[in-house]
């Protein structure tokens, strides 16, 4: 479906920076090969350069990119479970039920976190004006 577009291609995105991080290593210990004969601490630093590929992939990999794609597919997820919840209470008040009914069919598609208990759904279905 196209909400998931995103999360999906920040996920692919995200399994690929591990490997990105490995390449610009091997590319450092090339460079650092060049320059063998160098005393250690040059070829120290130059060792340290390289390890800092790997080290930016995996951050940049489980650190950033994948808590994105988590965090949309969540938000994705939870924009589903409204329109979810708006079809539970058409369909049971289109199935003949009565109102409180059909809102109580709906109440109950939502996550716990954003759910109305019982009672706060039946206090704010007092606070309407009558119809007419």
């Amino acid at each position: 479906m196209e909400e998931h577009n995103v999360e999906a291609a920040l996920g692919g995105l995200g399994e690929g920076l591990p490997a990105l991080g490995i390449v610009a290593a091997v590319l450092g210990v090339i460079h650092t090969m060049g320059s063998i004969s160098e005393p250690p601490e040059i070829l120290g630093k130059l060792i340290g350069a390289a390890l800092v590929g790997t080290f930016f992939g995996i951050f940049m990999s489980y650190g950033v990119v994948g808590p994105m794609a988590s965090a949309f597919a969540k938000v994705n997820e939870e924009d589903a479970r409204y329109y979810d919840c708006l079809k539970a209470g058409i369909l049971a008040h289109m199935a003949g039920n009565a109102p409180t009914v059909s809102v109580e069919y709906a109440r109950k598609t939502l996550m716990s976190h954003v759910r109305p208990s019982f009672y706060e759904l039946e206090e704010a279905a007092n606070e309407l004006p009558a119809p007419g």
